[in-house]
């Protein structure tokens, strides 16, 4: 199950998740369940198969530990390693603590106690952490304007409804950098240059389509959504999207974000954000009901978006994806974000620089044609 960490670094905007182990397509009417489609299913039976992998690696990250911990490899179904037995008995003992103390709701997870760590932190640190600060009542922040006055602000910044509304395409050429290279939970992610640039190609149209293609020395990998439906490829391997991934895509695809941005979600509240490369930010949550929250940063002086923190659902916990924007420059009268970093638990982490844009630039509709589902897989 190595491949279920190191597929992260090809999955360059979707979070998407192993390829390896592909899923039932998302839009079946009657989608697998988890013990249909793998075998030795035990705790986790009931959930839909495709959300197997995603809570995989909320596990992985909640303890810092690759799949070998607990299984053995090219043998996911034995269970010869102790980890794995116990690692059940703790998932019985979390939906339980749930159930009996918080009405079912998912307030404690594998993180509330291991946080990345294999053992679970049972005495408090000495001199490790920071106390928070405490802010003198006559130094207090003035109170953050309002969530629409930050998102106005966001959308003024980028240069306007209209300015951005005059693009309906965009074409970008760069380059990844993973600052990983070797061993480590980036192992094999197949970008088969350690640390050397890779070039990648964005091809993006309004209103929410975007595929992003790595080009490797083994072949191209291909992240895409075309406004319905994602997928992921290696040379050889297809791994089409499930419904909490599209959800994830639909977010990084959408063309006209800023102007996009308040029909999105059903309330924004704003606060007090963390201090970013040197820039002071307000927080801007989005939330609506059954589905996980979106976190906004923007810069206080420019009003430009400087980070943004999704999350996919699994049925063990949130997996958070943290991408951050900076370079921004003007192309055609709007403000584009020329740099990105995508950060996932476990130090996987990558950089795309792009060198490149071309504004309203013709686009091939055979490249947002989704792929045929591949086969089940029993594994």
């Amino acid at each position: 199950m190595r491949v279920v960490r190191s597929i992260l670094l090809t999955t360059l905007f979707a979070g998407a998740f192993a390829i390896a182990f592909c899923a039932s397509h998302a839009q079946s009417p009657a989608p697998k369940l988890a013990e249909d489609q793998f075998k030795n299913i035990q705790v986790l039976k009931g959930i839909p198969a495709d959300q197997l992998i995603p809570s995989m690696q909320f596990i992985s990250a909640s303890l810092g530990v690759e799949c070998e911990y607990c299984h053995v490899e090219h043998a996911n179904e034995k269970d010869d390693k102790k980890p794995k037995r116990i690692a059940r008995d703790m998932i019985n003992m979390m939906m339980a603590i749930n159930k009996n103390n918080f009405e079912g709701h998912r307030e404690v997870t594998c993180y509330s106690c291991h946080r990345g760590a294999a053992q679970p932190v049972a005495t408090p640190l000495v001199g490790e952490a920071e106390p928070p600060r405490q802010h003198d009542a006559g130094t207090a922040e003035p109170p953050a304007p309002s969530a629409a006055q930050l998102l106005d602000k966001y959308l003024t910044a980028v240069g306007g409804a209209e300015a951005l509304h005059k693009i309906s395409s965009r074409v970008s050429h760069g380059t990844l950098v993973s600052p990983n290279p070797g061993g480590g939970q980036n192992a094999g992610h197949g970008t088969d240059s350690g640390a050397q640039p890779t070039a990648i190609d964005v091809y993006a149209q309004a209103p929410d389509k975007r595929v992003s293609v790595m080009h490797m020395k083994s072949g191209d990998s291909i992240t895409a959504f075309n406004g319905q439906q994602g997928w992921l490829s290696v040379p050889q391997r297809t791994h089409i999207m499930s419904a909490a991934e599209n959800d994830a895509a639909r977010i990084d695809a959408s063309f006209y974000f800023a102007a996009d941005l308040p029909a999105l979600y059903s309330k924004f509240t704003a606060i007090p954000g963390e201090k970013i490369d040197g820039h002071d930010t307000w927080l801007v949550l989005g939330r609506s009901e059954a589905k996980p929250p979106l976190r906004l940063y923007f810069d206080k002086d420019s009003g430009l978006l400087l980070r943004l923190v999704r999350y996919a659902e699994t049925p063990l916990g949130r997996n958070p994806t943290q991408i951050d924007y900076a370079d921004y420059r003007t192309a055609d009268g709007i403000k584009t974000p020329f740099r990105w970093t995508l950060s996932r638990p476990g130090n996987n982490r990558f950089t795309i620089q792009i060198d490149k844009v071309e504004q309203n630039a013709p686009i091939d509709p055979a490249k947002f044609t989704a792929p045929s589902p591949p086969p089940s897989a029993n594994r």
